[in-house]
């Protein structure tokens, strides 16, 4: 057996494709990694050791394993999405146990491209915050282990830069892919809506909340979006003699005007500006015309979302955060239904985005907070302070556009820091070429050092 845990997906693949290494030997270096490790993580609500074997197994005889783009992969799968055989807790004693009978369709097409689902991932309940604790356990940043992953997708995060996993499955609400992604190190793309399917609680949040991949390489990010949009997703072009010169805006105001961005993430995203420009592209200062009720209108959203999520649910099984987050939503179910004020948002928006081809922002305002029991701290505490870090998400939930984490720069912790990019509807192509130039040009290290 060689390393196999450490190399990428589509690494992977093709050695398991080509036959010099099974699935289980791939798969099994991952679960003793895990075992070795996840103990000081807590990525993982559950491992699925056993199962994830036997099905290693059943990869590696089919008939097809030539052909398979995820041949042999191990994924992680966040617990919030459906896996057959298994229950999915979504962060929360309230939750029924109970083994889902199929696959989230997510989940299907990364098993019918060859993937090993080997467990399911820590959730903050009903994958409302932006940091991941709960009864099932504290899941920290592998780069720093004195700070949250990053929440909601904080667990699948946590697992692919601590090298438990090449990729993962997660999903964005209001940022739940973004955020992590920027904690950890790796990239994310939310898509558009429609891009891959949703299917998430009760309604996606009306539309809001996205699936998506978590890796550490643009050419992972981009094969594993595939799998999940499906044959229609545009593959990678050729390099053009003349490469497309896209019109970027640099924008550093934080749309809730409450605070400004610290030092790490504005010289993050100077240096992917002084990168993108050097590449050719036309990069200048311009900001976005967010509105003022901003961040009253995010606050709405956000605990209409759980509300609907929360219903019929024990509440005396539920934190007292989340509790109180779905009461205040109650209120506003009714006018987040209607989408009008996503409607103005957009309108708003838009010709920003028609004037310029793709945004670029810090990915976070400031470094996330220590990892702890935030689920048993109050709920004004956790909005604060997840209002304070990760102020740059939301919008883009709120028109259904497409945005990406980008890894730029460091933190004086030594972990990483990020950007974010933002595109049009139907732009995702466009967004993952120029995360695959900020890669080259500003190059990451890809998994966390854990003592290893």
């Amino acid at each position: 057996m060689g390393n196999w845990a450490g190399p990428s997906a589509a690494d992977i693949a093709a050695a398991v494709r080509e036959k010099r290494v099974t699935p289980r030997e791939v798969v099994a270096e991952h679960l003793a990694r895990i075992e070795r490790y996840d103990g000081r993580i807590e990525a993982f609500r559950t491992v699925r050791a056993r199962a994830a074997l036997a099905e290693a197994d059943e990869v590696g005889a089919r008939a097809d394993l030539a052909e398979l783009p995820l041949a042999g992969v191990p994924v992680a799968v966040k617990d919030n999405l459906a896996v057959r055989g298994e229950s999915h807790r979504d962060g929360s004693a309230a939750t029924p146990d109970t083994p889902a009978a199929e696959d989230h369709v997510t989940v299907a097409r990364l098993r019918a491209a060859g993937a090993v689902v080997v467990g399911l991932t820590n959730v903050p309940e009903l994958c409302v915050f932006g940091t991941t604790e709960g009864p099932y356990g504290v899941s920290r940043n592998p780069w720093d282990t004195t700070r949250t992953a990053g929440g909601s997708s904080g667990g699948s995060a946590a697992a692919v830069a601590a090298g438990f996993v090449p990729i993962a499955l997660g999903n964005d609400g209001m940022g739940s892919l973004r955020i992590p992604a920027a904690n950890c190190g790796l990239v994310t793309l939310k898509p558009g809506f429609g891009v891959v399917p949703a299917g998430i609680g009760h309604g996606d949040w009306f539309g809001m909340s996205e699936n998506g991949p978590l890796a550490t390489t643009v050419e992972d990010l981009r094969l594993m979006l595939g799998v999940l949009a499906g044959a229609d997703f545009p593959a990678a072009e050729p390099a053009a003699e003349e490469p497309a010169r896209r019109t970027i805006a640099v924008a550093l105001r934080n749309p809730l005007p409450v605070a400004g961005v610290g030092r790490p993430y504005a010289s993050a995203v100077r240096q992917a500006a002084g990168a993108l420009a050097r590449a050719g592209h036309r990069v200048r200062r311009a900001e976005p015309p967010y509105p003022l009720t901003m961040g009253v209108s995010a606050l709405k959203h956000w605990t209409a979302g759980t509300a609907v999520d929360a219903e019929g649910l024990d509440p005396a099984r539920l934190a007292r955060r989340t509790r109180v987050h779905a009461a205040i939503g109650r209120r506003f179910v009714g006018s987040v239904r209607t989408g009008t004020e996503r409607e103005r948002l957009r309108a708003r928006l838009t010709p920003f985005l028609t004037e310029h081809d793709v945004l670029l922002t810090p990915a976070l305002a400031r470094r996330s907070p220590a990892a702890g029991p935030w689920h048993e701290r109050g709920w004004l505490r956790n909005v604060l302070a997840n209002s304070a870090y990760s102020p740059f998400t939301p919008p883009w939930n709120l028109t259904g556009w497409p945005a990406m984490s980008v890894p730029v720069g460091t933190l004086p912790s030594g972990a990483p820091a990020a950007v974010q990019l933002v595109g049009r509807p139907g732009t995702e192509a466009v967004l993952l070429d120029l995360a695959e130039e900020l890669e080259r040009s500003l190059p990451w290290r890809r998994t966390a050092p854990l003592g290893d």
